[in-house]
């Protein structure tokens, strides 16, 4: 049977720059060896984050929630020469699947991998970024906000992921929902925030565009 929304998504990645091979073969490897495999970017967004990293030009990316790396290599992808990105996984379990992709990739010279909650962590480094994406536990989505708009400078993006959540933010039926809650909490959050301004992208999961003032 037809459907239409499969036969887009086929549309636009046929006519948006190519996965490269090395990403691909880390999704592959994500979504057969670790569980939740779909947390992963994936294609379309990961060719976003490096197109917005080309556009925003920042000098420092800070990310929040590493899981296999592929949203990190993206991000790396778009930097220029002299930039860096510091990410940070919470979960140690996954160092053993994640490091070894980061560091055989083509630009593990532009990646520090950190394993740590970067809620605490982050500050330590002493860096003022220029652009975040967070997309750690969706429980402590605020707090991770709140840490990450101290240490960006003024003009600096924070992207943040999965804010529709699978719809489940406008589902009365996951309200009791720990990670749908913080979700709901977060956007409620930043909407009301006169500290930024803020535009969701219905991309996969929800993708909000932040920018400090």
């Amino acid at each position: 049977m037809w459907n239409e929304d499969c036969a887009l998504e086929d549309y636009i990645l046929r006519h948006i720059e190519p996965e490269p091979d090395y990403l691909y073969r880390l999704w592959r490897a994500t979504n057969i060896h670790m569980l939740h495999g779909r947390m992963a970017s994936g294609h379309l967004q990961g060719r976003l984050l490096k197109m917005l990293v080309q556009m925003i030009r920042p000098h420092t990316i800070l990310e929040v929630g590493t899981f296999s790396g592929y949203s990190a290599l993206c991000m790396a992808e778009g930097l220029e020469d002299d930039g860096h990105l510091y990410t940070f996984e919470i979960n140690d379990e996954q160092e053993d699947f994640t490091r070894p992709w980061i560091e055989n990739s083509p630009v593990s010279d532009k990646i520090t991998f950190i394993i740590g909650d970067a809620i605490t962590e982050a500050p330590k480094l002493g860096i003022e970024f220029d652009m975040a994406f967070i997309d750690g536990d969706k429980r402590t989505y605020q707090e991770t906000y709140e840490m990450t708009l101290s240490i960006l400078r003024p003009g600096g993006f924070i992207l943040a992921d999965n804010t529709l959540w699978d719809g489940h933010v406008v589902d009365p039926t996951y309200q009791k929902d720990q990670q749908t809650q913080g979700i709901v909490t977060f956007n409620d959050y930043i909407q009301r925030d006169p500290r930024v301004e803020q535009v969701i992208l219905p991309l996969r999961d929800g993708l909000t565009l932040i920018r400090k003032r």
